[in-house]
Order: structure tokens, then sequence, then C-alpha cells
């Protein structure tokens, strides 16, 4: 597995060694010793998986008390995934990084806790699955505005975004509540 480092170090693409022929193709997309050698040590307790129509936007999403770091990918279609730094005392708080991902270039971020995450649709339809390191608290949860001004987020969508209510009322970036 091939890990590269974003302009958030600690937010890494991760690339998976594919064995392909012409029956088909095989691959790890998740091997916890080899994660480990890269320093993603991360215990992950719940699995999601979400299906979306092009121009559909979800997020920015985090959790301010049981914070989940996420393992992300796409095994349908094709996403742009972001992370925004929610760290407060970070090199890097207020910033974010992202990278289009496909099912066909397999590729995956590693998303630590003290993140918001979120993603755009490009194509008629994706579907995202992530490994997430903490239980899903509704109670916990904050959503950060899509549009938010100060982060100005390219999300790659034509037109307006498809956005559920709870995205459409987000709070804007500079009166979230970030991580200590």
């Amino acid at each position: 597995m091939r890990i590269t480092p974003t302009a958030i170090p600690d937010v890494v693409i991760l690339e998976p060694r594919v064995f392909a022929d012409d029956r088909g193709s095989f691959f790890e997309s998740f091997n916890a010793r080899e994660a480990a050698g890269h320093g993603i040590t991360a215990a992950f307790v719940q699995d999601n998986h979400s299906t979306s129509e092009r121009g559909v936007v979800r997020g920015l999403h985090y959790q301010i008390r049981q914070p989940q770091g996420k393992l992300v990918r796409v095994v349908a279609g094709e996403i742009f995934d972001v992370a925004v730094d929610l760290r407060k005392n970070s090199a890097t708080f207020g910033r974010w990084v992202g990278v289009a991902m496909t099912a066909d270039n397999r590729l995956q971020m590693w998303i630590p806790a003290g993140f918001a995450h979120g993603f755009s649709v490009i194509s008629d339809r994706a579907e995202v699955v992530y490994k997430a390191t903490d239980y899903y608290a509704p109670e916990h949860e904050r959503t950060i505005i899509w549009n938010d001004p100060v982060l100005g987020i390219d999300w790659r969508v034509a037109g307006a975004p498809r956005l559920s209510p709870k995205d459409q009322q987000g709070t804007r970036f500079d009166a979230a509540e970030v991580f200590d």
C-alpha cells in the first residue's frame, strides 16, 4: 500500500496494490498491520455505507464528543472528498484538503478525529463506504455550512448542490465548536 501525505500531514491518501488480470482484480482495502506501519493505529468500530446522486453535497460533519476518525473510500462512482482541520491548536487549523476518489482509482482518505468531513458526488451516482473509530452519536454531531466563505471549498459541483435540511442549516466556521 502506498501512503501519500496531503497538505495537512495528518490526513493521508492510501492507495492499495491492485492485482489484476483478464479475470478481474483483487486488493486489500484495509490491513491493520500495514496501516500501523504508516502511523494509522486506529481501532475501527463501525462501517458506514452511503449512496448519493450527482450534485449531492454531504457535510461538513463531525462529532464534538466521541469524535470519529474515518477511512473513506468509493465503491461505485466518483466523489470529491474533503477534510477540514478543526483542531484549534493545530498549525493547519481551518485549512481543508480534498481529493477526487473513484471506484476505479481505489484511493482512500484517512481523516483522523478532530476534522470535519464532507463530500460531493461528481458521477451520476456514488457509493461511499467508510470505517469509523467511534460510534455515531447524533447528540454530539455538528455541521459546518458547506459553502462557508472562510473555508472557500470548491466542491466541483455544477449548479446548486442537493443538500439535506441539516446541511442547509449548518453553522458558519467562525461560530463552530472546535477541538482544543
